[in-house]
């Protein structure tokens, strides 16, 4: 699949320690290569209409949207704020 990234995924990624961006990278790969991957526990966000989420990590989350064989990329942020902000 595809991916692709919003500009806000890019300036919320830009925020992100080294270690940090190093989980998003691995989970990145992981979710174009097969979105269903068990360790990424990727999931339809409650009350939004086909904005899924994924854990790139036990602290952040990240948050995209399918469309065919395109993954867009919308944000990566801690799990509260990101919820927020999907």
């Amino acid at each position: 699949m595809e991916i692709l990234f919003t500009e806000q995924f890019e300036q919320a990624y830009g925020k992100l320690t080294n270690a940090e961006k190093r989980s998003v990278r691995k989970a990145l790969t992981l979710l174009g290569d097969n979105p269903k991957y068990p360790g990424l526990r990727v999931k339809k966000m409650e009350g939004r209409k086909n904005i899924w989420e994924a854990r790139p990590s036990k602290r952040l989350r990240m948050t995209f949207e399918m469309v065919g064989e395109i993954i867009f990329m919308r944000n990566v942020e801690e799990h509260d704020k990101v919820l927020k902000k999907p």
